[in-house]
């Protein structure tokens, strides 16, 4: 690359932090430091990164300017490690979302407000991830790996395209040591959720599980060899309604084997709440087939 055209990509990737400053925040919630948000809406509402928030009250934002203004939590979905935070100031610049798909080894800038001034790094685009559960049990539907440093304050930043556009909001609590980016379809889901019910709603059963083996004869009829032992079940959870006890086996949910706890993730979607799941069970030696109705936890409004 001649001279000429790094110091036009220079130049051009300055340019674009630049723009981009104004919807980077600074968010104060947590003892050790503060962390990054991404306005979401000129009215108020700032995306954050939900593990950096340690408390819910006594809130603050930094803004592009330098002053700083309260902040209410409207909601968390820990799922994804996002919140959604409102300050009441209109006329804020919301960050500007792409919707084309990341490459790998794409440019990309990372901006973060660990203090009053921007910060900024330059990477790449180190993988491109398909759809994932995370950890937590939220849902991406695909995923971006930064080749970033993983400095104070990254969480909440926004992550961008050369173009400067957003291609995702960074967060350094779904997997450790990694820069991940939660892209915009995710954000909207999320908020749209947060705002209507105070967080995202997610389906339970009322049963703790750890995975098991199953005795051999079990193993060869069921054509697996582990289930999930049933080793805890809350009162009034739509397990108990259902029968489910300590020391059940859970064999198999909606007719697909079971043999991990995450496993059942899948079946507690929101749009499953209050639907019915067909459990296969095995209780002292004689298998059932018990009908759960999926029951809604909904997220906790502050």
């Amino acid at each position: 690359m001649s001279i000429e055209r790094l110091v036009e990509l220079s130049e051009g990737m300055a340019a674009a932090a630049a723009r981009a400053a104004p919807w980077v925040v600074r968010v104060e919630g947590r003892r050790r430091g503060p962390a990054s948000g991404a306005v979401w809406s000129a009215d108020g509402l700032i995306v954050a990164a939900a593990h950096a928030l340690e408390r819910e009250e006594e809130l603050a934002v930094g803004l592009e300017g330098g002053e700083t203004v309260p902040a209410e939590l409207v909601g968390r979905d820990p799922g994804i490690d996002v919140a959604v935070l409102r300050v009441a100031r209109g006329g804020l610049a919301p960050a500007e979302w792409s919707e084309a798909a990341p490459r790998p080894g794409q440019l990309l800038l990372g901006l973060s407000r660990p203090g009053r001034g921007l910060r900024v790094a330059l990477g790449v685009v180190a993988r491109v991830g398909p759809e994932w559960r995370t950890p937590a049990g939220g849902r991406l539907e695909r995923y971006l790996e930064a080749d970033l440093p993983l400095r104070p304050g990254l969480s909440g930043g926004l992550l961008l395209d050369a173009g400067g556009r957003a291609l995702g909001l960074s967060a350094g609590g779904l997997a450790r040591g990694a820069a991940l980016g939660i892209p915009p379809e995710a954000l909207r889901r999320a908020v749209k959720a947060i705002l209507a019910h105070g967080g995202v709603r997610r389906g339970f059963l009322g049963i703790s599980t750890l995975p098991v083996r199953l005795p051999g004869g079990t193993a060869r009829e069921q054509g697996q060899e582990a289930g999930l032992l049933v080793t805890g079940v809350e009162p009034g959870s739509p397990a108990e309604r259902a029968g489910l006890l300590l020391g059940d086996t859970v064999l198999r949910a909606a007719g697909q084997a079971v043999a991990h706890p995450s496993e059942l993730l899948p079946f507690l979607e929101e749009e499953r709440i209050g639907e019915p799941l067909a459990l296969r069970t095995l209780r002292a030696g004689a298998l059932r087939e018990v009908p759960v109705t999926v029951g809604a936890r909904p997220g906790r409004r502050p």
